[in-house]
């Protein structure tokens, strides 16, 4: 069951190293930053825990988030509707 619905603003944790050690598949750049949950993508397995070849991963909800362009890059000098979207699994997101 998707702990996050759609409009809700969440922030990207910014912990490193996370523990138990992990391959992480959260960029650098957006851990810390807001945004906002733009659609539920569904349930899968933790791809950090199959890259250790760990048994039995437990399924995680996969969210695509966006963000806007101006809070991520200070230097960015685009419109300030500009917006990037990443796919990011509830074990790194928290509402705020």
């Amino acid at each position: 069951m998707p702990q996050f619905t759609v409009g809700e603003k969440v922030r990207v944790l910014s912990q490193w190293p996370p523990s138990p050690p992990i391959h992480c598949r959260t960029p650098y750049y957006i851990r810390g930053c807001s945004g906002v949950i733009e659609r539920y993508c569904g349930d899968f397995a933790n791809p950090e825990e199959l890259a250790f070849g760990r048994v039995d991963p437990i399924n995680l909800s996969l969210y695509r988030v966006r963000f806007k362009q101006l809070d991520l890059w200070k230097s960015y000098q685009g419109g300030i509707s500009d917006m990037i979207d990443i796919e990011i699994y509830e074990n790194w997101l928290e509402k705020i």
